[in-house]
């Protein structure tokens, strides 16, 4: 018997609504040119970093690594939603076997891909937060780029972001089939 299920023609109405997801391959494509984007950034502050390293101290060159971490997050970020939703949601890529292949891409689903952008955002999150408290020694200076204001409500929305992603890896846990 063969192991792949036959399908039969669609009808108009459902072949239309099946079809449609087609509609999200622009915005797929999109977020490629957003990573270009992120790419050409990258090599900005990375250029900037080492053309500037003799008169940056300590502090300015940790601020600027953390830059440059945080895109790196974001790119994988958006590798991930681009990858796991055009699998997810609108076509298989077909890398079985291909030895670049992304581990996680062989079991992802809508509930994963969830939980690997919730915790993406969280590292994200944790850059930008470290950054606030690395500036917060100048709460109070002329210069300063921050409040202590505004290190408190980042800590709460990163707090918020953690209690999410919490209930999310939750919610998918149970409703994952048991083994």
């Amino acid at each position: 018997m063969d192991t792949k299920e036959s399908y039969s023609p669609l009808r108009p109405l459902p072949l239309l609504i099946f079809s449609s997801r087609w509609l999200q391959l622009p915005l797929y494509l999109g977020l490629i040119v957003a990573q270009i984007v992120y790419v050409f950034l990258f090599l900005k502050e990375l250029y900037h970093l080492v053309a500037h390293a003799n008169e940056f101290g300590e502090q300015q060159i940790m601020l600027v690594v953390l830059g440059l971490i945080d895109v790196v997050m974001i790119s994988n970020l958006l590798v991930m939603v681009i990858v796991g939703g055009y699998e997810t949601f609108v076509s298989r890529l077909g890398l079985r076997g291909h030895p670049d292949q992304p581990e996680w891409l062989s079991h992802v689903n809508a509930g994963v891909l969830k939980v690997k952008l919730a915790m993406a955002i969280i590292g994200i999150s944790s850059i930008h937060l470290l950054r606030t408290f690395i500036e917060a020694s100048r709460i109070g200076t002329p210069d300063a780029n921050v409040t202590s204001e505004g290190v408190l409500w980042q800590t709460i929305i990163h707090s918020v972001f953690i209690l999410s992603a919490l209930g999310i890896a939750f919610v998918d846990r149970m409703v994952q089939p048991r083994h």
